[in-house]
């Protein structure tokens, strides 16, 4: 029998006034079962599905264990990871709303902002510290934060740290911390590569899970519309006719393409709703200013990217709206969990063309339903075609998983890569024809020699002198002490290769360009120190009268 009521979970009793002023009766499962275990100090590994409390299950007990102590300069006694800067900012303000009885002190250090701030909080000392693992590295590297006093760590949302590629950095913080510590780990999902990490960092963890990894919320209606074009302008239209005729008090709108976003937002403005975007590509200061208007009502709907999918807990969210089918079936189950949390009812309209109905049959098998369709469902022989489709990849796709690809590198560093190789013209075809007009191809700059085509190099002459090494890389070895005989001029001038089909053979530099009427035949220089001798000495002499 699970505790009803917060009393029961051992916390104290400044925790328990703010939880109270802030209006929770009754725990959730995950916080009702996570809670007792982290107040004595074990490892927890909490497996559940978004939007079921993961966040108070973790600072609710740490605010209660950090009452006791003090912080040192530079040498936070906790730490809190999280993937991307808005769920960073959220545990912040879930600390500042559970620690309004407390005088614990917070800093938050995520990209977008001034890090002179970051740097003053940690060296007046930090009771807790809530990062992401690249601005974290990033101060460790200037010597700005010790590690070595941390007694509690939290790792929140592990599986979409393994999306975003961020392990290896999990890793290496692991590595600096000390290893007596309480570990909380929390995850939606359990592949492979986040068990082998469990295992590696948590001591004997109490393992909780309250519902089967990957499941949507049961107090979600999940229903599908079908649009039979793959014009973006009909499907646009389909979107629209969705938000005036459904019962919509605010919505997040998601797409699977930053730029997608940015064209929805102007389309939905220009129809005039009230509406805002975010997505990787924006500054952090726009980016929270408005989440915080949509917060507040001050727009009614978030077009938005992926990164609004894990974590962020708006309250009151009527109607989460899939404009693009994700690509990812687990990526569902984290978008459409922005609605329906804390046990109130939401909804969710997925949109699908004939390119998704492979997208969405994979969903279908995740979450064991049948789809619910508002207006006419596809046909027999539709949903045929459809599953024989490719769909709409990612190639060419601008995704957002937070500046990297999943597993992968940034689009920024790829662009950098293919204008360093030259352009590949067969590739960029496809690419540009796989979404039509719109797909987007990082333009690379046309080299002189023309792309694809390797230079010719020049061979070396070879004319192996009789007792000796054959020639070297600046040209035949004369001298050696002795008489030497002046080579024929035909001889010591080289034929020089053409380099480009369409350029001309130039003389090198070290060489003088001949002129009408002067000698170019070499003076052997005394002592045979002519093979040491620098090459602008070696130029031919000009003399007076010749």
């Amino acid at each position: 029998m699970h505790p009803t009521t917060f009393a029961e979970l051992g916390l104290s009793s400044k925790v328990l006034a703010a939880i109270e002023a802030a209006g929770y009766a009754s725990p959730t499962p995950i916080q009702a079962q996570a809670i007792p275990i982290a107040v004595t100090g074990r490892d927890v590994l909490g497996i559940a599905q978004t939007g079921t409390g993961k966040t108070a299950s973790f600072t609710l007990p740490m605010i209660t264990r950090l009452e006791t102590g003090r912080a040192r300069a530079r040498m936070p006694r906790s730490l809190i990871l999280a993937p991307t800067r808005e769920l960073a900012a959220q545990v912040a303000q879930s600390f500042e709303k559970y620690g309004a009885n407390h005088k614990l002190s917070v800093a938050l250090l995520i990209g977008g902002v001034s890090m002179d701030d970051q740097v003053r909080k940690l060296d007046r000392g930090v009771d807790v510290l809530i990062a992401t693992p690249g601005r974290l590295l990033d101060h460790f590297a200037r010597g700005r934060v010790m590690l070595m006093g941390v007694e509690i760590l939290v790792i929140d949302e592990a599986d979409r740290m393994l999306d975003m590629g961020f392990i290896p950095d999990i890793e290496k913080i692991c590595k600096l911390l000390p290893p007596r510590r309480q570990t909380l780990f929390f995850s939606a999902t359990m592949p492979p590569e986040i068990t082998r990490l469990v295992d590696q960092f948590l001591k004997d963890p109490v393992r909780i899970e309250v519902a089967r990894p990957a499941t949507t919320a049961k107090t979600i209606t999940q229903t599908f519309k079908f649009c039979d074009s793959l014009d973006d302008r009909d499907k646009r239209a389909t979107l629209r006719e969705l938000l005036h005729t459904l019962d919509v008090k605010n919505a997040i709108i998601f797409c699977n393409r930053k730029r997608d976003v940015a064209i929805l937002l102007k389309s939905l403005v220009k129809h005039g709703f009230s509406a805002g975007a975010i997505h990787g590509d924006l500054d952090q200061t726009t980016r929270m200013a408005t989440l915080d208007a949509f917060r507040e009502g001050r727009i009614q709907l978030l077009a938005a990217s992926d990164v609004a999918a894990r974590g962020l807990d708006i309250p009151d969210v009527s109607h989460v709206f899939n404009y693009d089918v994700p690509w990812q079936a687990d990526d569902y189950v984290h978008r459409i969990g922005r609605t329906g949390r804390a046990g109130k009812h939401g909804n969710s309209v997925t949109i699908v063309t004939p390119d998704d109905i492979k997208a969405m049959s994979a969903i279908g098998k995740l979450i064991d339903e049948e789809p619910k369709w508002i207006g006419e469902a596809p046909d027999a022989e539709t949903m045929a075609e459809g599953m024989k489709r490719r769909g709409r990849g990612r190639r060419g796709a601008s995704s957002d998983r937070g500046g990297r690809d999943a597993r992968g590198k940034g689009d920024g560093r790829r662009e950098r890569r293919s204008r360093d190789r030259g352009p590949r013209p067969q590739r960029e075809a496809e690419i540009g024809s796989a979404n039509g007009a719109e797909a987007e191809v990082a333009d690379a700059p046309q080299h002189a020699h023309g792309g694809g085509e390797e230079r010719s190099r020049p061979r070396r002459e070879e004319r192996p002198r009789e007792g000796r090494r054959e020639e070297r890389r600046d040209g035949p070895r004369q001298g050696g002490r002795g008489e030497r005989e002046a080579k024929p001029q035909a001889q010591q001038q080289k034929t020089r290769p053409q380099g480009r089909p369409h350029e001309e053979a130039s003389p090198r530099k070290d060489e003088a360009a001949p002129r009408t009427g002067e000698a170019r035949e070499r003076k052997p220089v005394a002592f045979g120190l002519d093979e040491n001798v620098p090459a602008f000495l070696r130029r031919p002499v000009r003399i007076a009268g010749r």
